[in-house]
């Protein structure tokens, strides 16, 4: 449960960097958190063997919140759901710490391989990232990507198939 409080408390982080003063209380109120707490449930009953109560956890996240995550998918601390609606997660995906993601992520993979996701990353509304590939530190990708090769350090993906994009004093260049 200690991952699920750095999780609310990341959560609440991000509100404040939008300008937005939230308490705790609207933290647990706010839209995706049910989907991060039922996710740590199910995450916590799938490591400590009791599968049957994962998918009980699994399956009421798929119908409370719309939100598909299989009980093999593992991502550390900081890993906050904005907008529940959409997701889909394959139990083979692993992420580090501060993943967030916007409704309608599709995180799968492509013959049996998944992605592997790195710290500090935000995955944009209707992005999809497929296969066997790496998302490292620091990366944004644009809502509406698909990325299907890996992501650099720091890097903005955006685009079908996603590209690297750096922001310049003069917009964005690739």
């Amino acid at each position: 449960m200690r991952d699920l409080k750095a999780d609310l408390k990341r959560k609440q982080q991000i509100f404040a960097q939008d300008g937005a003063d939230v308490s705790m209380l609207r933290i647990w109120m706010a839209d995706g958190t049910s989907a991060n707490v039922l996710y740590r449930c199910m995450r916590w009953c799938a490591t400590h063997r009791l599968g049957l109560v994962a998918y009980f956890f699994q399956w009421a996240n798929k119908f409370l919140n719309g939100c598909v995550i299989g009980s093999g998918a593992d991502f550390a601390a900081g890993f906050v759901i904005m907008h529940p609606v959409g997701i889909v997660i394959n139990s083979k995906v692993s992420g580090g710490h501060n993943i967030t993601l916007e409704s309608g992520v599709v995180i799968g993979d492509e013959k049996g391989r998944s992605p592997t996701l790195a710290n500090n990353i935000f995955v944009g509304a209707g992005a999809k990232i497929i296969g066997e590939l790496t998302v490292a530190d620091d990366v944004k990708i644009g809502a509406n990507a698909v990325l299907t090769k890996n992501a650099n350090k720091g890097a903005t993906m955006l685009g079908i198939p996603a590209k690297a994009y750096m922001k310049t004093n003069n917009g964005v260049n690739q």
